[in-house]
């Protein structure tokens, strides 16, 4: 029920006055539908390999075929996922609080699928493909079943198709990299919610943003080192504290109205 947990008041009304809020998500914001996290996802045909040597450009470049067929396998995981109950209520903190900001560390576009906008992707997303010399979109319509695998570029006569997610050794995009820098250093309010918060870059965003002013808020069962700044520290997942929050704002909205 989403009334199961208790909303800090204090922090609803800095809520409802902040002029800009960022919300940061972790692999825990998915895990609740069903999506494996990075190294969870070796199961079956795939055990005898470790992630980290498959999602590097080195492993790529030395068998493009089986790179592509490990991120088709999880592309299938990740589109039989719905959005589940924190996505949604994500959507609707959106719909209440103009300003929120969402960025992810997760690429399985179920923040997009449960309706939130402005949406800043820092690892990508794994549905979409790319050219693996250019790096342009490639479309879905441009990616044909049959032929070889991973289909060639349309873009580049040298290049593949390839997930458009960032890999070992690879750096953020830098355009998402600094929308979300902007983000934490403009914030009034920050919520991790459902990451370590030690892989960085990203781990560094509720950091600066505590650096600039802002109000820090930790949603996750476990606790992280993140709980040593944070203003309020709500240890349950985000499934079960985001509707709550969103009930909490509306009834708090409807009282003030």
């Amino acid at each position: 029920m989403a009334t199961a947990i208790k909303i800090p008041a204090q922090l609803c009304q800095a809520l409802l006055a902040a002029d800009g809020i960022l919300v940061l998500t972790g692999a825990g914001t998915s895990a609740e539908s069903g999506v494996p996290t990075f190294r969870d996802a070796q199961t079956g045909l795939w055990e005898k390999f470790r992630p980290e040597d498959l999602a590097t450009p080195q492993a790529f470049q030395a068998d493009p075929e089986n790179v592509w067929a490990w991120y088709q396998w999880r592309r299938e995981l990740v589109l039989k996922a719905r959005p589940n109950a924190g996505h949604l209520a994500l959507a609707s903190l959106q719909e209440l609080l103009p300003g929120l900001m969402i960025v992810t560390q997760n690429v399985d576009g179920l923040h997009q699928r449960g309706g939130a906008r402005q949406v800043i992707e820092l690892h990508g997303n794994i549905l979409r493909s790319v050219c693996s010399v250019t790096g342009r979109l490639i479309s879905a319509e441009q990616l044909p079943a049959d032929g070889p695998q991973p289909p060639p570029s349309p873009h580049h006569p040298a290049g593949l198709a390839r997930p458009d997610v960032v890999w070992f050794g690879e750096a953020l995009p830098a355009i998402a990299l600094n929308q979300a820098m902007e983000a934490a250093e403009r914030c009034d309010v920050c919520l991790s919610i459902g990451t370590s918060a030690m892989v960085e870059p990203a781990a560094s965003l509720p950091r600066m943003a505590h650096f600039n002013g802002a109000r820090v808020v930790e949603i996750n069962p476990a606790g992280t080192p993140l709980a040593q700044i944070a203003h309020w520290s709500l240890s349950d997942t985000s499934a079960t504290v985001l509707p709550a929050l969103a009930d909490s704002l509306k009834k708090l909205i409807a009282q003030s109205g």
